[in-house]
């Protein structure tokens, strides 16, 4: 049997980092529902003046984050001493695991757009050695069909591997352009959590009503997606991962699983004891 929709999420309209606008799909009250993802941002603009304030020096602990970027550029740096420039079909993968502290600065472009998603680190590899990957846009495979084009940056589909498989929580994640009132469809592991991000047009999930860009659609637990595009096509984002089950205790850029232990995270910070590994030229 086919996903069915299980919730959809259209976010709200917020501002982070020194200002930049943004679309948050994904937060705190969803937590439970898309488990292990934690949140997604979404952004798309052609106004400068709506991104280029950037992220600047913040912590991250117990989670990876995920940039990809469509169109744009975006330079980042980290306490790696890992440092460039994200660029268009390009993918930002950082485990922050101990502690990383890093930096993301778009750049004035015709248009920014693209997301950034937190994937949830289970308990015991909160804790883990940071570690940062630079999946350039010739790393991730394309899939080319009758009735859409599918490009492969997590996890396998099709027997297509992607450019990895995931940090610590096996993730599958494709970007699928469907053509104009097609079909499309993909196996999924059953009682994943299986989430489709709109990015452009419309289309229904295993019959459902069509469902407009931008939004999130938690999908039910089957093997089965099924997609059928709307008479403009539709353009999403396909994320499947096991869920963790595990408490979540949330508090800004830190995501542990005790209250304890985010409070120790915070002193950390403020002991200047929060880097467990750093590059020795780094500084900020």
């Amino acid at each position: 049997m086919a996903r069915q929709i299980e919730r959809t999420v259209r976010g709200t309209k917020q501002f982070d980092g020194a200002g930049v606008k943004l679309l948050r799909v994904l937060g705190l009250n969803t937590v439970k529902d898309f488990d292990p993802f934690l949140m997604l941002d979404f952004f798309d603009s052609a106004d400068p003046d709506d991104y280029t304030n950037g992220f600047p020096w913040h912590p991250h602990r117990g989670i990876e984050t995920v940039t990809y970027l469509i169109e744009g550029e975006i330079e980042h740096g980290d306490s790696l001493n890992n440092k460039g420039s994200i660029l268009p079909g390009s993918c930002q993968w950082m485990t922050a695991g101990s502690g990383i502290i890093h930096q993301e600065m778009p750049a004035a472009a015709e248009r920014m757009l693209g997301v950034q998603l937190w994937i949830n680190l289970p308990a015991k590899d909160k804790m883990t050695k940071p570690s940062y990957r630079n999946i350039k846009s010739s790393m991730i495979k394309k899939v080319e069909e009758e009735n859409a084009k599918i490009a492969i940056i997590s996890g396998k589909y099709k027997g297509v591997k992607g450019a990895i498989e995931g940090g610590y929580v096996k993730t599958l994640y494709l970007d699928v352009q469907v053509n104009p009132d097609s079909v499309w469809s993909a196996d999924v592991k059953k009682n994943d959590t299986a989430f489709a991000f709109m990015i452009s047009g419309s289309c229904s999930f295993g019959g459902s009503e069509f469902i407009d860009a931008p939004a999130a659609v938690l999908l039910t637990k089957d093997e089965k997606i099924e997609v059928k595009s709307g008479r403009d096509g539709a353009r999403f984002l396909l994320l499947s991962a096991k869920p963790l089950k595990e408490p979540v205790a949330w508090g800004g850029p830190i995501v542990m699983n005790t209250h304890d232990e985010l409070n120790n995270a915070f002193t950390e910070l403020d002991q200047n004891t929060f880097i467990k590994e750093k590059h020795p030229e780094f500084k900020h």
